[in-house]
């Protein structure tokens, strides 16, 4: 019975995995409703399922019953997938997982504990600056007090059982430890996450049915539908080829390999190249009418870990097709021949990307608030700037864990995150870059130099309740904040405009940026100029159609 079981294997542990990540989605709006700020469609709950969807695809892939293995191929796709500050945690969570069942077919409970402590270790390393009642506390306390008990002498059921009732524990402590938590009066978004993960681990090994498991199972590997493709059709778009190549030192210096050449051969015999290594690890995915080449040119160099070849006409709605035309929807400049800078930011609406670009960002990764890119986002950017230093504006706090683990992971270049988390402190960067300075040090120090004293007002529709800093948020009612400083809430979105302006002090001030969201109307936008040029003469009004979704209005002070 699978519930008496004392170790657990790849099969067992894919099973759980599938409980777990079936659980999240069945609960995904409960997790992404406990965001503090009640903006529009929180993401908490949805950068951790998309993060635990890319290590789900990875992990089918392996096809033994090492768990060693198959929570290796698991960390490795969630690094690469992971989105927000959540999904980064999690990816890390199962990282120090993955470290500490290296090398075993199966696992005792006893090395569970040991790699659940690692997988901590890894989180709390990953954030400069831990900070506790979030998902790291709930995570770290339900291992810590599991482990004080005898736990050795568990089945697994047992142990997974006792893990959650600790995690629960800890969850609803998560208010006394953050006071903006206790102020908005939810749990930590996270760490209910990280919960309804594990019930769902619980629930595998109990025998119960996961909703969503089953499903998931079968959108990881989908049927074929031949009729896409029959006797009479002519192979017009290749394959789609991906593939995860271990350098061999029996076969080429790895310390010394660079996949400049690699990319070189890939575009020769394809288009649509992505190629990056970590470590002894090199990802690629390239469309090909030949893929059996680029098996034949990358055996020189390793082995392959994973392989993938699919007919692109049959494979049409598979992830790699939505990944693809969501990158196509990025704005960004042709890549060039290798120069010595370079600028990535994020921004969202046609608009602000078309702005940034203009001020002389080289790549706009499509993102922001409620969609936050992956590190996988990332390092394409980085691929397509091809610079020697990249300098990196996430402008959302929620994006800068997500590129410092691209930056960690990328090898070919020197990325520097500067942390901006607002899109009022990328323009600021952005219009003072200067690489004239001819100096990386130099010019990272006045792109953070610029963005001190910049200050982003935020219009938003509030979906629910609340009541923060004070100020009574209304369900429907219009936010105006700053940071994650509440100000105001007023029924209707220009009301709330024009008082954020008086409350960010613009009279004091020379310059308004606004920043039009893709909802606001010619009349909401005509009411604005009015009370600007009635009350404040003096201040000169710069309008940008952003046409980004969750912000009615960003205001940009400088």
């Amino acid at each position: 019975m699978i519930n008496e079981r004392k170790t657990i294997d790849g099969e067992l542990f894919e099973k759980m995995i599938l409980g777990g990540v079936g659980n999240l989605q069945a609960n995904l709006q409960k997790v992404n409703d406990l965001n503090v700020f009640p903006i529009p469609d929180g993401d908490t709950g949805e950068n951790m399922y998309l993060t635990l969807q890319s290590g789900l695809q990875e992990l089918r892939n392996v096809k033994n019953i090492s768990i060693g293995d198959k929570a290796y191929a698991m960390a490795q796709g969630m690094l690469f997938g992971a989105r927000g500050n959540s999904g980064v945690i999690l990816s890390q969570l199962f990282f120090g997982l993955g470290k500490g069942l290296q090398g075993l077919i199966e696992a005792t409970v006893e090395q569970l504990g040991s790699a659940l402590r690692e997988g901590v270790k890894c989180a709390y390393g990953a954030v400069a600056h831990p900070v506790e009642g979030t998902i790291l506390t709930v995570a770290r306390e339900a291992v810590e007090n599991i482990c004080d008990k005898r736990y050795e002498e568990m089945t697994v059921a047992e142990f997974f059982s006792g893990y959650l009732m600790e995690m629960k524990k800890s969850l609803e402590k998560t208010p006394n430890l953050l006071a903006v938590l206790k102020e908005a009066g939810v749990i930590d978004s996270g760490g209910a996450g990280l919960v309804y993960i594990t019930e769902g681990f619980c629930k595998t090994l109990g025998g119960e049915r996961v909703e969503n498991a089953e499903g998931l199972a079968e959108n990881v590997q989908k049927s074929v539908d031949f009729s896409k493709f029959d006797e009479n059709s002519v192979m017009e778009f290749g394959y789609c080829t991906e593939l995860l190549l271990r350098l061999q030192t029996s076969k080429t210096d790895v310390e010394a390999f660079s996949v400049d050449e690699l990319i070189a051969f890939l575009e020769s015999v394809g288009d649509s190249v992505v190629a990056f290594r970590t470590g002894t690890i090199v990802k690629l995915h390239v469309h090909t009418m030949e893929p059996w080449k680029v098996l034949q040119y990358c055996q020189r160099y390793g082995e392959y870990l994973t392989v993938k070849i699919e007919n692109m006409t049959l494979q049409h709605n598979e992830t790699h097709e939505e990944a693809a035309a969501a990158l196509a929807e990025e704005v960004k400049m042709p890549k060039r021949a290798r120069r010595k800078f370079a600028t990535v930011t994020v921004a969202s609406g046609e608009g602000l990307k078309k702005t940034f670009l203009e001020m002389g960002a080289d790549y706009v990764v499509s993102g922001g608030q409620t969609n936050n890119p992956s590190s996988e986002d990332m390092i394409r950017a980085f691929e397509e700037v091809n610079a020697d230093c990249i300098f990196v504006l996430p402008n959302n706090g929620n994006i800068v864990l997500a590129a410092k683990q691209a930056a960690s992971i990328y090898q070919d270049s020197e990325i520097r995150v500067i942390e901006s988390k607002s899109v009022g402190e990328g323009y600021s960067a952005l219009s003072m870059i200067d690489y004239g300075l001819d100096d990386a040090d130099a010019i990272e120090e006045q792109m953070k130099e610029s963005m001190q004293g910049t200050v982003t007002g935020m219009v938003a529709r509030a979906v629910r309740s609340a009541t923060l800093n004070g100020v009574e948020v209304e369900k429907d009612g219009y936010m105006g904040f700053t940071d994650h400083t509440m100000l105001l809430c007023k029924p209707t979105k220009t009301e709330a405009v024009c008082t954020l302006v008086k409350d960010l002090g613009v009279a004091n001030k020379e310059f308004l940026i606004v920043v039009y969201g893709g909802s606001v109307t010619e009349e909401e936008k005509e009411t604005l100029r009015n009370h600007m040029s009635e009350a404040y003469p003096s201040v000169e009004v710069y309008e940008i159609e952003g046409g980004q979704d969750v912000y009615d209005f960003l205001l940009i002070i400088e």
